[in-house]
C-alpha cells in the first residue's frame, strides 16, 4: 500500500532527476518563471525548448488527469478571489525575487547557492504567515 510520504518521496526523486538532467544536458537551471519569461519576451534561437518544456508539463498534468484522476482530486480551501490574488502575488514575488520556487528552492538550495537558500527561506516563512493569517481572519476556508 502506497501512502502519502511515499507518493511525496518519489516525486522528490524525479524532480530531482529531472532538474539534474535539465543542467547536465542543457546548462539550464529549471526555473520555470524564467521558462515562461523566455517564451514572453522571446530570444531567437533561445525559445523552442521553453516550448517544449512547457506544454510537457501540461501533458504530464493531461496524462495524470487521463490516467490517475484520484490523484488530482483535491478540494480548493480557499476562495476564488483569493486563489487569484495569490497568484499574482506569486508571479509578483518570482520578479522581485529574480526566480520562482522551482528555480531557486529545488535548483538554486541543491547547488548551495546562498542567495536561493535566503529566497527558499522567504519563501517559506511568507508562505506560513499567510496561511496563520488567512484562517485567523477565516479567509481561508
Amino acid at each position: 500500500m502506497t501512502t502519502e510520504w511515499t507518493m511525496g518521496l518519489i516525486g522528490g526523486v524525479v524532480i530531482g532527476i529531472a532538474v539534474s538532467l535539465m543542467l547536465l544536458w542543457n546548462g539550464r537551471v529549471t526555473g520555470v518563471s524564467s521558462i515562461v519569461y523566455g517564451v514572453l519576451n522571446p530570444v531567437k534561437g533561445d525559445t523552442a525548448w521553453r516550448w517544449y518544456f512547457l506544454i510537457g508539463l501540461l501533458l504530464g498534468g493531461l496524462s495524470l488527469q487521463a490516467t490517475a484522476p484520484n490523484l488530482l482530486s483535491a478540494e480548493l480551501q480557499i476562495k476564488t478571489w483569493i486563489g487569484a490574488f495569490a497568484g499574482l502575488l506569486v508571479g509578483f514575488g518570482a520578479i522581485l525575487g529574480g526566480g520562482c520556487t522551482s528555480g531557486h528552492g529545488v535548483c538554486g538550495v541543491s547547488r548551495f547557492s546562498l542567495r536561493s537558500i535566503l529566497a527558499t527561506i522567504v519563501f517559506m516563512v511568507a508562505g506560513m504567515a499567510a496561511v496563520v493569517l488567512l484562517r485567523s481572519t477565516g479567509m481561508l476556508l
